[in-house]
């Protein structure tokens, strides 16, 4: 019974304690959560990585959710963002550098390029990198703009205005009466 509600450090990304929801990339689950660790803190690092392209799917969701938590810039993000990826320096940029670059974008921080087939295994390969950076391989598209915030309106106000739009509704009559 308790052994289900234990705490992982992506058990807030996946909504699934068992974290099902992840590639499990042939590997055992301490090996992989070490390895997707390490790679989200080299990308935050170093901002582009090659690798393959199942590990790169993996590293895109998690790297996108330590932007965002490094533009929420809380006390408590930075501490989840600590527990999960490596290194004071990479913990730093997360929450000035990449924060205050992506402070206008909703989500998409990161893009992956497919490159070649690795020679030894034919594996896909990828680069994975961060967008709106110097030395990009591609240049990013902007951000979709924000629709207008309309002002709330009264709940009167709102009736009246949906019954203005809608048709009165008719009656049917039955022949089968007469």
């Amino acid at each position: 019974f308790f052994s289900i509600f234990t705490f992982s450090p992506l058990s807030r990304f996946s909504g699934d304690p068992k974290m099902t929801k992840f590639r499990k990339l042939n590997r055992p689950t301490g090996h992989r959560m070490s390895m997707l660790r390490t790679m989200v803190s080299q990308l935050v690092k170093h901002e582009r990585i090659e690798t393959t392209v199942a590990k790169a799917k993996e590293v895109r969701r998690l790297a996108d959710n330590m932007v965002q938590f490094g533009k929420e810039g809380t006390l408590c993000a930075a501490r989840q963002a600590a527990a999960f990826v490596r290194g004071d320096d990479v913990i730093h940029k997360l929450f000035t550098e990449l924060a205050y670059r992506y402070k206008d974008r909703a989500g998409g921080y990161t893009r992956m390029l497919r490159t070649r087939i690795r020679v030894g295994d034919a594996a896909p390969m990828a680069y994975i990198e961060f967008i709106d950076r110097e030395n990009e391989l591609r240049q990013s598209k902007p951000p979709n703009p924000q629709p207008p915030q309309r002002p709330a309106m009264d709940p009167w106000t709102r009736s009246r205005l949906s019954r203005q739009f809608a048709p009165p509704k008719e009656e049917k009559i039955s022949d089968s009466d007469s």
